[in-house]
């Protein structure tokens, strides 16, 4: 037990599946309910992209993948919102409003990365700097220039 304990904890040991691809606004939706259905509980999803690249939507996605069935509306003003899904919490933090590590801080989303039953999904992710524990999965949305239905989204899973 110990050992597997070891190799859990390692982030050198971890597996790395990465992706990139270029999809549609329905894509990304059905890309989004995918990533839910595949999510297990305890996990942290960080989405990094510019003002309008997709993250609150594709949080929708993952939200209904993972059997939200209310409403899932972004947190840019109240920061936090939790949902209930049939085998996990949800966390949905929008960090966009926040300047420093230290009003990261102060949310107190230790409480939400220590719990085993609870999938973390964190919009605007650099603004936690140092704070944020390794990602089961980084998504990084970006426009693409010419193109205003596509997003390139690459995927980093580590496991």
């Amino acid at each position: 037990a110990a050992a597997g304990g070891a190799a859990r904890g390692s982030r050198v040991a971890a597996e790395v599946r990465q992706s990139i691809q270029r999809l549609t606004l329905r894509e990304l939706e059905a890309r989004g309910f995918a990533i839910g259905r595949e999510l297990r509980a305890p996990a942290l999803v960080t989405l990094m992209g510019d003002l309008g690249a997709g993250k609150t939507t594709l949080v929708q996605a993952i939200c209904r993948g993972l059997g939200v069935t209310e409403p899932v509306t972004s947190p840019t003003f109240a920061l936090i919102h939790e949902y209930v899904a049939p085998a996990a919490r949800v966390v949905h933090c929008d960090l966009y409003r926040l300047e420093t590590e230290q009003d990261v801080a102060s949310l107190g989303l230790d409480d939400a990365f220590a719990d085993p039953t609870a999938i973390v999904l964190i919009e605007w992710p650099e603004r936690a700097g140092s704070l944020l524990p390794e990602p089961t999965l980084r998504v990084m949305l970006v426009h693409v220039p010419g193109n205003e239905v596509a997003r390139e989204c690459s995927e980093v899973w580590s496991t």
